[in-house]
């Protein structure tokens, strides 16, 4: 008998069932603009330049980082896709724009409808939250690269601003207020440092508590999705004039902050000013990882941060921008 594309570990039927499995799904997602249906070989979404005086079309990619391996050892694929449609979609908003549309792009093992469906399930209740319309995607089978049950989650979303509404950071001043967005846990970032303090180095099972007192596991604690920011921070826009926005990601505060305020000024951070989640000083406290290694890692409970000329009822000031000779940077006090 001759060889086949299913013997070598591709299945076709299996990519059929998912693709049929997750049409109800992402059609959930859709938004007017959204034309036809998926199953083609692009995503269509009809543009209404006529809301806009100089739209400026915004993108941005990025994926889940070795979270997955947390998904994948629980068998727990529901919520990772909202932390995928986070890591692009506010990126997008920290420079003023509005969310229009997501697509994603699956690697695994061996392709499994009931995981992809579940994987994607996540994917478009991130995009809800979000309010843009997951227009297209794709899977991929890599028998040999990848062992059956892994996988990987890339995005890719667009958004849109008027020019003279871009938020680069340049009318920072000193004088400003830093808001921040509180984080319940890590987010998507610093997985690798967290997984080898707490699952290797200190042999914790993802069943136990999370921390003491916990009423939840730490697979809980690990797998919690990321919050999505991109609708509070256009709420925001519409309140106070926002002059910059740092999504806090790899790098945690002083890796990130620093990228939107201009050369001559500093962000002063008071952490006294936000509570910080349990899991950063577990994670301290059994890796003996000092607090700049810390800091240079993980959000630390503040997963965006805004700086405006005022804060808005009911947000949170976590510092003001000062002024600093030298490297734009952050200090805290």
């Amino acid at each position: 008998m001759g060889e086949s594309y299913e013997a070598a570990g591709v299945s076709i039927g299996a990519g059929e069932a998912a693709v049929d499995r997750i049409k109800e799904t992402v059609r959930s997602t859709f938004r007017p603009e959204v034309i036809g249906d998926i199953g083609g070989f692009g995503g269509l979404f009809a543009f209404d330049p006529s809301r806009y005086r100089e739209p400026v079309l915004v993108s941005s990619t990025d994926g889940v980082g070795t979270k997955a391996l947390i998904a994948e050892a629980t068998g727990r694929f529901t919520t990772i896709g909202v932390d995928l449609v986070a890591m692009c979609v506010d990126d997008v908003v920290t420079l003023g724009a509005e969310p229009l549309f997501f697509q994603d792009y699956i690697a695994v093992g061996r392709l499994d409808p009931d995981q992809i469906a579940q994987l994607v399930e996540g994917v478009a209740d991130g995009c809800r939250q979000a309010g843009c319309a997951l227009i297209g995607g794709e899977m991929a089978e890599h028998p040999g690269a990848m062992a059956p049950g892994q996988f990987d989650l890339v995005g890719f979303a667009v958004g849109v601003v008027e020019r003279d509404r871009l938020i680069t950071g340049e009318h920072v001043q000193v004088g400003d207020v830093v808001i921040g967005l509180p984080s319940p846990g890590l987010r998507s970032n610093g997985y690798s440092l967290a997984r080898r303090v707490l699952l290797e180095r200190a042999g914790r099972s993802l069943d136990e508590p999370a921390y003491a007192g916990a009423h939840h596991s730490l697979a809980d604690e690990l797998l919690t999705p990321s919050v999505i920011y991109a609708p509070a921070v256009l709420a925001v826009q519409k309140v106070v004039d926002v002059h910059a926005i740092a999504h806090v990601t790899g790098g945690g505060l002083p890796g990130n902050v620093p990228r939107v305020l201009p050369d001559g000024l500093a962000a002063r951070l008071d952490r006294s000013a936000w509570t910080q989640p349990p899991i950063f000083d577990l994670i301290a406290r059994r890796g003996r990882v000092d607090t700049e290694e810390m800091l240079a890692t993980f959000n630390m409970g503040l997963g965006m941060v805004l700086v405006s000329d005022r804060a808005p009822a009911g947000q949170q000031v976590v510092g003001e921008v000062v002024r600093q000779s030298g490297a734009r940077r952050v200090v805290f006090v």
